[in-house]
């Protein structure tokens, strides 16, 4: 998929169809703040998993649980969400995802309750700080507002998101999330000192998110203290691999492609869709997610909102994108990456069915949250 995102890109810029300074304006100015964000994030997540972080916290919630498996399901939840809120749905997705699989597998539970969890909360737990989701960071952008602006008129939706996400899904799974399981005894990590600084780092970039510094010049400097500590202790953890190229040129064409089609008529017609507040913003964003991908889905409905607005069309959009794209698998890329996560664990989902959970659960977060959103 992103050779082919990167092909269309490229031609949209050659030809003319995208004119140099749209290109240079979303593909340059929009986009290197989001893109040294994703890199800098994604590079403190793997060294953070690699040092034994994400293990030891799905560890403590198995032993918290004292072997309920409700209450295992509830506190992974609450792990999901801080994962999600303070390092990014995909780190849920991609780094979260597994842990969580080989936890169940380890205390012989049934995977596909906690796996759903996992990935439903990537998405709707997504709405309250900046750097939970892409979508965000630009909303961010375009309104110039603040972190703490941000997730002060986000708060109480954000909520309502994650409680309907999991009481939902509770009552669906309610037959897989009944008895108990032995309690797995604690474990050290394999290196002390890089596990207490990159939790430090993990804790410490979230902390500063929320206290309004950049996004990315938090992520970067708690990156640069993951690689030191990982450069210090052994280097074997530190390869070319850890930078998420294609995972920046995927992103990068995606703001070039969608910057194109909307100049040629998606833009209008989105705004033609949408009224000026309220569900029918949402759900034609929400709709949209789930036909081409949330990201290009706001970027389309954005261009529909005068830059500098901080106006509730512009966090109608977010609730959609973020809280909507549950239905079809290509809906977000955080989705994408979890199936992957899941069929190399061996945990297989059909997409009818993954389709037909979401119609009965997104119309309710969708509408619920929304509502908080207008209280």
């Amino acid at each position: 998929m992103w050779m082919v995102l990167v092909g269309l890109a490229t031609l949209a810029v050659a030809t003319g169809w995208l004119p140099d300074g749209d290109a240079i304006d979303i593909g340059v100015t929009r986009a290197a703040p989001i893109l040294g964000f994703l890199v800098a994030v994604t590079i403190l997540a793997e060294l953070s998993e690699a040092a034994g972080v994400f293990d030891a916290a799905a560890a403590v919630c198995a032993r918290w649980a004292r072997g309920r498996v409700a209450v295992l399901f509830v506190l992974v939840a609450v792990l999901a969400t801080l994962v999600t809120i303070g390092m990014s749905l995909d780190t849920t997705a991609v780094l979260l995802t597994p842990v969580v699989l080989a936890t169940t597998r380890r205390l012989g539970l049934p995977p596909l309750p906690f796996a759903v969890l996992v990935v439903w909360l990537a998405n709707t737990a997504s709405l309250l700080l900046p750097v939970s989701n892409l979508t965000n960071l630009l909303a961010m952008q375009h309104a110039r507002l603040s972190a703490i602006r941000f997730a002060a008129h986000m708060s109480v939706p954000a909520l309502v998101a994650i409680v309907l996400t999991v009481g939902y899904l509770a009552v669906v799974f309610r037959r897989q999330l009944t008895g108990r399981y032995p309690i797995p005894e604690p474990e050290t990590p394999a290196d002390p000192v890089a596990f207490g600084v990159c939790a430090l780092a993990c804790v410490g970039f979230a902390v500063a998110v929320a206290g309004g510094i950049v996004p990315w010049l938090a992520a970067t400097t708690a990156a640069v203290v993951a690689v030191t500590v990982s450069a210090l202790r052994g280097r074997t953890r530190l390869r070319w691999s850890l930078l998420p190229w294609r995972l920046v040129l995927t992103t990068e064409a995606l703001f070039l492609v969608v910057a194109a089609i909307t100049r040629h008529g998606l833009g209008h017609l989105l705004a033609l869709a949408a009224d000026h507040a309220g569900p029918a913003t949402a759900v034609t964003a929400a709709v949209s997610s789930n036909l081409v991908n949330n990201l290009p889905a706001y970027l389309a409905m954005e261009t529909t909102i005068p830059s500098g607005s901080g106006s509730a069309r512009l966090f109608d959009v977010l609730v959609g994108t973020n809280t909507g794209p549950l239905i079809t698998m290509w809906a977000s890329l955080a989705t994408l990456l979890w199936a992957e996560r899941c069929r190399a664990a061996g945990v297989h989902i059909r997409p009818l069915a993954f389709a037909a959970l979401g119609l009965g659960g997104v119309p309710l977060i969708l509408l619920g949250t929304l509502a908080a959103l207008h209280r």
